[in-house]
Order: structure tokens, then C-alpha cells, then sequence
């Protein structure tokens, strides 16, 4: 596809929402008798969210079949709104995010690295994968970003969205 294409694509999008695990993190977590004990984020995603709310008045959101309090924790610190845990059905949790938004599929971005992302990835406006996302979902992604999950992914394709709106 041509740049002109991706701008067009990037000036309907309102929101961005992202997978978890592969994604903000590196796909690892540390497991204690209690059960999830720490995930690593990467602090420059969270500087990707604040400038696309800052730069381009798009929001931000989370959509992870996991429940983690870690996650929860990192949104608040983001101050994300849309935050989904323990979601199984993500293409069934986006059509319920347009009905109560009243955004439509074209409006909206997402980044994933798994084949439960595909059904979104597919559909999506925009969407985006890490450098080492699973082979069946670089193949759909309009953007294939240079670095690993939990390494800056998220931020990569946050930039190239503020650079696709210039």
C-alpha cells in the first residue's frame, strides 16, 4: 500500500487499543504461590500513550484475555479508561466498545501479536504487530514494527501514527 493510504487510514482513527502480553510486555510473567507476581513494561509505550492523547486527541485502550492486576496497575498509571481484562472474545468486546463509543471499525487501531488478535487485526482500521508476532499475524498487519513486544512495540507504532498525521 502507498503512504497515502496509511494517512488517509490514520485521520479516522479515534481510538487505539492494544493486546497485552507480546505486546507491552516481553510475553514473559513471574509466578509465585499467589499467582502472577510481576510483568516488565517498557516506559516508553507510556510516553506513546500520552503523546497520541496529547498530539493527535486519540485515546488509548487495553484488551487482554488475562486478569492481571499488574495490568490494571499500569493503566491507572496511564491513566487509560478502556481498560478489558479477561477478554476471550476480542472481536465481541470491540463490537460492544463501538456500541457504547458509537466509533465504527475504520476509527479504530490495534496492535496485536497473537493468533486470538487476528479476528480484530482483520477488521480494524489501522493495525499493527511487534517484530516477533506470530507468522499469521505479521501477514494481515498494516504495520510490522522493527522492535519486540515489551521493547517499545506499542511506541513504534504510536509514532508512526503521529508521523502518518504531520
Amino acid at each position: 500500500m502507498d503512504v497515502d493510504i496509511y494517512k488517509e487510514k490514520a485521520r479516522r482513527i479515534k481510538l487505539l487499543l492494544t493486546d497485552v502480553d507480546g505486546v507491552l510486555t516481553d510475553n514473559g510473567v513471574y509466578y509465585g504461590e499467589g499467582g502472577e507476581v510481576l510483568k516488565r513494561f517498557s516506559i516508553r509505550d507510556g510516553m506513546g500513550v500520552e503523546r497520541l492523547r496529547k498530539q493527535c486527541g486519540i485515546d488509548t485502550g487495553i484488551v487482554t484475555g488475562e486478569m492481571s492486576p499488574s495490568v490494571a496497575r499500569r493503566a491507572e498509571k496511564l491513566n487509560i479508561t478502556h481498560l478489558y481484562l479477561g477478554v476471550k472474545d476480542k472481536r465481541g468486546r470491540l463490537t460492544e466498545i463501538m456500541a457504547a463509543t458509537g466509533l465504527s471499525w475504520e476509527e479504530i487501531a490495534f496492535i496485536g501479536d497473537d493468533v486470538n488478535d487476528l479476528e480484530v487485526l482483520e477488521r480494524v482500521g489501522l493495525s499493527a504487530c511487534p517484530a516477533d508476532a506470530m507468522a499469521a499475524v505479521c501477514g494481515v498487519v498494516d504495520y510490522r514494527c522493527a522492535v519486540k513486544g515489551g521493547y517499545g512495540a506499542f511506541r513504534e507504532f504510536a509514532e508512526w501514527i503521529i508521523e502518518l498525521l504531520k
